[in-house]
């Protein structure tokens, strides 16, 4: 296993971060056990969780997920093996349990309730790498392409933010800290802000970087080079579109698509025509197209982690297994060449 610096941090973290996003939904939390168990003796050592999961996010089942990593590392007894990264909600979803009145924000009175709720269900003293799992403020995450212009601006600011998040840091809960969904000019306002006042530095951002969604490489991957901001990347197999299984009208029993239609951000006429091609590519290479899409975006230099996800450990373990393939540079440049002709078909 590869290990990688974690922004100018002292945490260093696998080259592969297990996703957890399904377990308490799709998986039983003895599945869940069984993929930790596995990830953890492959090298795996980054676990990345919410405190929104498991997804589709519900008041039902808000808080499994984390419950689930929790029982894990009081029954193995692990917690120093591993680095724990688990995030708090913005703005939309009141019926989190750590809603505190008034509306669900990233303010001092939420975020502090918020990391209090994910200790108790994780068990733990401390979170390695806390995130906000999206801006506060009106702007282009979750596929919008068109910046909204606001014309009021009620949102809490990102100084504001990041002073609870320092107080955070000071008392030990958290190590360090980073963002999701974020763009170009919030990984440099908070930046900023650490220059300015102090304030903790951003370690990395979780966006989605996949070959049906590369828009990371515009403006944030410059960032990330010169910042030592690196990418925590989620989605690289768009919802496992990128395997190949969802083509000409396939719907497999229990997959997130068949289950969640809904989740049609990775399925439009462009990414599946999109898809076509890489999957094609990839079996003239002899190749899975799953693990040459996930070796794709493991192997891009502003990548600080690939976060992959699985509902069945055949699935795990053939992810995991991508570390092993090298993409020849006649097969990068057929991926480009494919990219130049369906352009981020899925944002």
């Amino acid at each position: 296993m590869e290990y990688r610096p974690l922004g100018n941090s002292s945490i260093r973290v696998s080259a592969l971060c297990l996703g957890t996003m399904t377990w308490g939904e799709q998986n039983t939390e003895a599945e869940a056990h069984e993929q930790l168990d596995y990830a953890l003796a492959q090298g795996i050592n980054f676990l990345d969780t919410a405190e929104m999961y498991p997804v589709p996010a519900r008041a039902e089942t808000q808080g499994a997920t984390e419950a689930i990593i929790g029982n894990w590392l009081k029954n193995r007894g692990c917690r120093d093996k591993v680095i724990i990264a688990t995030k708090v909600a913005g703005p939309g979803r009141d019926w989190l349990t750590h809603f505190r009145g008034g509306n669900n924000r990233l303010d001092r009175a939420n975020i502090e309730s918020a990391v209090n709720e994910s200790l108790r269900r994780l068990q733990t003293d401390y979170i390695d790498y806390y995130q906000l799992h999206w801006p506060d403020r009106q702007t282009n995450y979750f596929g919008k392409l068109g910046y909204p212009w606001p014309e009021q601006d009620d949102s809490i600011p990102l100084e504001e933010t990041l002073e609870v998040l320092a107080d955070l840091v000071r008392t030990g809960k958290v190590r360090e800290v980073g963002l999701s969904n974020e763009t170009p000019w919030g990984v440099m306002h908070c930046l900023c802000l650490e220059q300015t006042r102090s304030l903790p530095r951003i370690q990395g951002i979780q966006n989605p970087y996949s070959l049906l969604n590369r828009s990371f490489e515009v403006g944030l991957a410059e960032i990330s080079h010169r910042e030592q901001v690196g990418l925590l990347a989620y989605s690289p197999l768009g919802f496992g579109v990128l395997s190949g299984k969802y083509l000409d009208g396939q719907q497999p029993a229990g997959a997130r698509l068949t289950l969640f239609p809904e989740y049609s951000r990775y399925s439009g006429p462009q990414a599946r025509a999109a898809t076509r091609e890489y999957v094609r590519l990839a079996r003239e290479h002899g190749l899975d197209p799953a693990q040459m899409a996930l070796a794709f975006v493991t192997s891009r230099p502003f990548v600080t982690s690939n976060i992959i996800g699985a509902t069945t450990m055949t699935q795990l373990r053939s992810n995991i297994a991508s570390l092993e393939i090298r993409l020849p540079d006649e097969l990068l440049e057929n991926l480009d060449s494919i990219h130049a002709r369906y352009t981020n078909p899925a944002p």
